[in-house]
């Protein structure tokens, strides 16, 4: 048996229940693992609440960052053995796995090795942000030395590890914050300006300055909506605004203006991690950056806070809060809440 986090209808983190389920053989091409810890993501509270791209089959799992212990491997897996210690990344449909668990089989195209440097914990906090933060900087945009790159809701597990790829490869972290009160913990985590604009207006100015004129060579949104008018603003010619998300709200129209495109040679990118993570070659060269990164001490996941496997509800809460700096981490043994790490 495997206690298992369930959901039977969509709604707020209360819907969600630990249930005992039986825990069947992985099938072919699939490992089981012992999970340790979770990295909880948007996209999971999002599939929660019945706005995600996919839609539920209920009684549904979900979870699609963890790391554990291999605990058997199925029919046909090579190239681990029982005992390695693994992270597993999203590398496949919260319809059909899920890893909010004790145990759970999933594919092994979803398992990495752990990187020797982390702990449980601090590796269920990486390959997500890491990833996706790789993915529009480095192999979209191709930032170097002398580049400048916008970083909106920075305080995000994406946002923090943008900015440290962004010092990493010698670019300059442009933070723009909506809560005033992190901006010391932003610069701390390395981002050379952190702005909280009053306006458009504002934004525009702030970010001009900052590059001495020239504008932003990526804005990395997750946000979209109405403020990407204010970001487009800030790009340099040829710059690139990339979004992978959507916290704007679905409602919210996305505008991009002609006159700004076409006046600057302006390129909107929609981007998510399965990009990269579907795409062999890329993911290969990903997980080489971020190793290499994690091994001179450049890239270092952030901790926020941790919760208990029992306390999943309060961990979502506080995922869904805004409060947090960093990745929220559930451990599958109990101990007392921590803070940021």
């Amino acid at each position: 048996m495997s206690r298992v986090v369930r959901f039977a209808a969509y709604g707020g983190p209360e819907v969600l229940r630990i249930e005992d389920e039986p825990l069947p053989a992985p099938g072919p091409g699939e490992i089981q693992v012992r999970i340790e810890a979770i990295g909880l993501n948007r996209a999971e509270a999002a599939f929660r609440a019945g706005q995600y791209l996919e839609s539920a089959d209920f009684p549904s799992r979900l979870g699609y960052e963890a790391s554990g212990i291999v605990e058997a491997l199925g029919p046909g897996v090579a190239g681990f053995l029982p005992g390695d210690a693994v992270c597993v990344i999203p590398a496949f449909s919260m319809t059909r796995y899920g890893v909010y668990a004790e145990f759970a089989n999933v594919p092994v195209k979803a398992v990495l090795r752990r990187p020797p440097e982390l702990s449980a914990e601090s590796a269920a906090a990486l390959w997500m942000a890491y990833l996706t933060a790789y993915g529009a900087l480095v192999d979209i945009a191709r930032l170097g030395r002398g580049d400048y790159v916008v970083i909106t809701a920075p305080s995000s597990s994406v946002g923090l590890a943008a900015i440290q790829i962004a010092n990493f490869v010698g670019a300059t972290p442009i933070a723009i914050t909506r809560s005033p009160d992190k901006s010391a913990a932003l610069r701390a985590a390395g981002a050379a300006h952190v702005f909280s604009p009053a306006d458009d207006e504002a934004l525009i100015a702030a970010v001009m300055t900052a590059t001495e004129g020239k504008g932003a060579n990526l804005v990395f949104d997750p946000v979209a909506g109405p403020g990407v008018h204010a970001l487009a603003g800030t790009l340099a010619a040829q710059g690139t605004l990339v979004i992978y998300g959507n916290l704007s709200g679905a409602g919210e129209a996305t505008p991009f203006s002609f006159r700004q495109a076409i006046g600057k040679g302006l390129s909107l990118r929609g981007y998510l991690v399965f990009e990269i993570i579907s795409d062999a070659g890329r993911l290969l060269r990903a997980e080489n950056f971020i190793r290499e990164g994690l091994r001179l001490g450049a890239l270092r996941p952030t901790i926020a806070r941790r919760f208990a496997f029992d306390d999943i509800v309060a961990a979502h809460r506080y995922l869904e809060s805004n409060q947090q700096l960093g990745k929220v981490v559930v451990s599958t043994t109990p101990h007392a809440n921590e803070q940021q790490e």
